[in-house]
């Protein structure tokens, strides 16, 4: 029986074997993706105390994705399409864990319900 997942080795993976191996995902796509959890990790680490290699799965609830993509917006500056594509590197890594750790379901499906902010198009 191998040892459960433990989230970094699932973000590990989620870099390295999804995007990587799988999607063949450019390096900008991957680059954006590592920014975005670079921050979010930050972000969980001064909320939560913990550093990044002691968060688990349960500790990036929705709540907390909620308001970190409220802080991108509100002390960063970031447009609305910027926490869009934040929003989006996240969910991606949630579809990957809902396949890898489907004991975390629920939690899973409150992150992806976290939906896009409109935004005014130029025309």
């Amino acid at each position: 029986m191998s040892a459960p997942l433990t989230f970094p080795i699932l973000l590990e993976r989620f870099f390295t074997e999804r995007l990587i191996k799988h999607k063949h995902v450019s390096p900008h796509t991957i680059a954006s993706y590592r920014d975005t959890f670079f921050l979010l990790l930050r972000d969980a680490q001064s909320g939560l105390d913990k550093g990044p290699s002691q968060l688990t799965l349960p500790d990036l609830d929705a709540a907390l994705i909620a308001v970190f993509l409220d802080d991108l917006q509100a002390s960063r500056g970031t447009s609305a399409r910027s926490r869009n594509v934040r929003l989006a590197a996240i969910h991606s890594f949630f579809r990957y864990a809902a396949l890898e750790v489907p004991e975390h379901s629920g939690l899973i499906e409150r992150v992806l319900a976290i939906p896009s902010k409109r935004y005014e198009r130029a025309p």
